[in-house]
Protein backbone atom coordinates (compact mmCIF):
# COMPACT_ATOMS: atom_id res chain seq x y z
CA UNK A 1 0.00 0.00 0.00
CA UNK A 2 1.28 3.47 -0.88
CA UNK A 3 2.08 5.51 2.23
CA UNK A 4 4.02 8.40 0.62
CA UNK A 5 4.34 10.16 -2.71
CA UNK A 6 7.33 11.94 -4.15
CA UNK A 7 6.21 14.50 -6.74
CA UNK A 8 8.77 16.11 -9.03
CA UNK A 9 7.40 18.90 -11.23
CA UNK A 10 9.58 20.06 -14.12
CA UNK A 11 9.19 22.88 -16.60
CA UNK A 12 10.31 21.39 -19.91
CA UNK A 13 9.83 22.94 -23.34
CA UNK A 14 7.50 20.97 -25.58
CA UNK A 15 10.38 20.21 -27.95
CA UNK A 16 12.18 18.37 -25.12
CA UNK A 17 9.23 16.46 -23.68
CA UNK A 18 9.87 13.31 -25.70
CA UNK A 19 13.43 13.23 -24.36
CA UNK A 20 12.03 13.58 -20.82
CA UNK A 21 9.59 10.73 -21.49
CA UNK A 22 12.51 8.63 -22.72
CA UNK A 23 14.36 9.19 -19.41
CA UNK A 24 11.20 8.23 -17.52
CA UNK A 25 10.78 5.04 -19.58
CA UNK A 26 14.45 4.08 -19.32
CA UNK A 27 14.50 4.24 -15.52
CA UNK A 28 10.96 3.17 -14.56
CA UNK A 29 11.71 -0.56 -14.22
CA UNK A 30 15.08 -0.07 -12.47
CA UNK A 31 13.28 2.24 -10.04
CA UNK A 32 10.56 -0.30 -9.31
CA UNK A 33 12.99 -3.22 -9.10
CA UNK A 34 15.90 -1.74 -7.14
CA UNK A 35 14.71 1.17 -4.97
CA UNK A 36 13.67 0.21 -1.46
CA UNK A 37 9.95 0.74 -0.91
CA UNK A 38 9.17 1.80 -4.50
CA UNK A 39 5.62 0.84 -5.49
CA UNK A 40 4.66 2.99 -8.48
CA UNK A 41 5.94 5.61 -10.89
CA UNK A 42 3.72 7.67 -13.22
CA UNK A 43 4.47 10.35 -15.80
CA UNK A 44 1.96 13.21 -15.93
CA UNK A 45 2.24 15.57 -18.90
CA UNK A 46 0.37 18.86 -18.72
CA UNK A 47 0.40 21.97 -20.89
CA UNK A 48 2.55 23.87 -18.37
CA UNK A 49 4.83 21.17 -17.00
CA UNK A 50 5.75 17.53 -16.64
CA UNK A 51 5.38 15.67 -13.35
CA UNK A 52 6.67 12.34 -12.17
CA UNK A 53 4.71 10.88 -9.29
CA UNK A 54 6.48 8.14 -7.33
CA UNK A 55 4.63 5.95 -4.82
CA UNK A 56 6.46 4.50 -1.79
CA UNK A 57 5.65 2.29 1.16
CA UNK A 58 7.03 4.90 3.60
CA UNK A 59 8.05 8.52 3.93
CA UNK A 60 11.62 7.43 4.75
CA UNK A 61 11.93 5.49 1.49
CA UNK A 62 10.61 8.46 -0.52
CA UNK A 63 13.22 10.72 1.08
CA UNK A 64 16.00 8.16 0.62
CA UNK A 65 15.35 7.84 -3.12
CA UNK A 66 16.48 11.44 -3.65
CA UNK A 67 19.91 10.44 -2.31
CA UNK A 68 20.13 7.18 -4.27
CA UNK A 69 22.66 6.47 -7.00
CA UNK A 70 19.85 5.84 -9.50
CA UNK A 71 18.33 9.27 -8.92
CA UNK A 72 21.48 11.34 -8.44
CA UNK A 73 23.67 9.82 -11.13
CA UNK A 74 21.18 8.70 -13.76
CA UNK A 75 17.68 10.20 -13.59
CA UNK A 76 18.77 13.67 -12.42
CA UNK A 77 21.63 13.87 -14.93
CA UNK A 78 19.37 12.71 -17.75
CA UNK A 79 16.67 15.29 -17.02
CA UNK A 80 18.71 18.30 -15.91
CA UNK A 81 19.64 19.50 -19.43
CA UNK A 82 15.92 19.52 -20.35
CA UNK A 83 14.72 21.88 -17.58
CA UNK A 84 14.03 25.54 -18.21
CA UNK A 85 14.11 26.12 -14.43
CA UNK A 86 14.85 24.08 -11.32
CA UNK A 87 12.23 21.42 -10.58
CA UNK A 88 9.85 21.54 -7.65
CA UNK A 89 10.17 18.52 -5.36
CA UNK A 90 7.49 17.65 -2.81
CA UNK A 91 6.92 14.63 -0.61
CA UNK A 92 3.46 13.83 0.68
CA UNK A 93 2.51 11.36 3.39
CA UNK A 94 -0.76 9.51 2.85
CA UNK A 95 -3.18 10.04 5.72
Amino acid sequence: MIKAYLQITMTIDEANRQAAADVYTRYKQPFLQTIAGALSKDLLVRDDDVQVLHGFDSLAHAQAYLQSDLFANHVFKGLQPLWTQDPEVKIYQVA
